[in-house]
């Protein structure tokens, strides 16, 4: 599910007057809850299509489940892949943590093995695809500074900094925050070099039980060529999911209830 999700209604009640006012922080903030947190839970279908620089395609399709522990606070994920038939029934489990590493499993069916995901590994490819798997569950705004960079009619434009260079591959990476919806529209990502060599753009977004959604992403990886689209279907929130999904039993026993297509 996309990493961006917060009520109009907010917005709205804090009127334009009071948005000029918000700090660099208080914007990320905004941002990290419009894009992770509508709804106390959620479920969606997913589609990945990959495209490498030939325009050759693989397809990747799972269903992704979400239950907040707190508002702005610690999650659970749990993806499950149905096809295509060499990924079908792995699941991908996160615990989301506040002040330290997320903690990331996956389950390989074919091995019937449990593989816990380093955190030295979280900027890598999430099962093939032009997303990392940090982007899942998205990166935690205290590992970065922040700073307003431009404003805009439409957007805040924000530099981020990562506090701790060797940990990633990017020197720094500037985000097109939406002032309506607060959902980051747009991010680029620099290299040591200066050169941009990764982008992500939405391409959709819509209302979905007055939460702003994005329903299309697209990342770009513009060292290789290729890109990911990333397309939700039948977005739900406040499904009373329970949280024993979200432990080890269920990597093997997939909730039917959740994954049945």
């Amino acid at each position: 599910m996309r990493r961006l999700w917060i009520p109009l209604a907010l917005a709205a009640a804090l009127g334009p007057g009071a948005a000029l006012a918000l700090t660099a922080e208080e914007i990320v903030d905004r941002a990290n809850r419009a894009s992770f947190y509508a709804g106390d839970d959620g479920i969606a279908r997913a589609t990945l299509v990959i495209s490498d620089k030939e325009g050759r395609t693989r397809e990747r399709e799972f269903t992704i489940l979400r239950k907040d522990a707190e508002d702005g606070g610690e999650q659970l994920y749990y993806v499950y892949f149905h096809k295509p038939g060499d990924v079908r029934r792995t699941v991908f489990l996160v615990h989301k943590r506040v002040g330290r590493d997320d903690d990331r499993w996956l389950y390989l069916p074919a091995l019937d093995l449990v593989r816990r995901i380093a955190a030295s590994d979280k900027r890598t490819s999430f099962v093939g695809s032009h997303f990392f798997y940090e982007d899942v569950s998205g990166r935690s705004p205290a590992e970065d500074t922040h700073a307003l960079a431009e404003e805009t009619p439409e957007h805040y434009v924000l530099d981020n900094v990562p506090k701790d260079p060797r940990s990633v591959e990017f020197t720094r990476y500037r985000v097109w925050i939406d002032k309506q919806t607060f959902l980051p529209l747009a991010a680029e990502y620099t290299d040591a070099q200066g050169k941009v060599y990764r982008r992500m753009e939405v391409l959709e977004v819509k209302d979905v039980g007055g939460y702003p959604t994005v329903l299309r992403a697209r990342m770009e990886d513009r060292n290789t060529g290729g890109s990911t689209l990333l397309t939700f279907e039948e977005v739900a929130y406040d499904k009373g999911i329970s949280a024993d999904i979200f432990t080890e039993r269920y990597l093997r026993n997939p909730p039917r209830e959740y994954i049945r297509r």
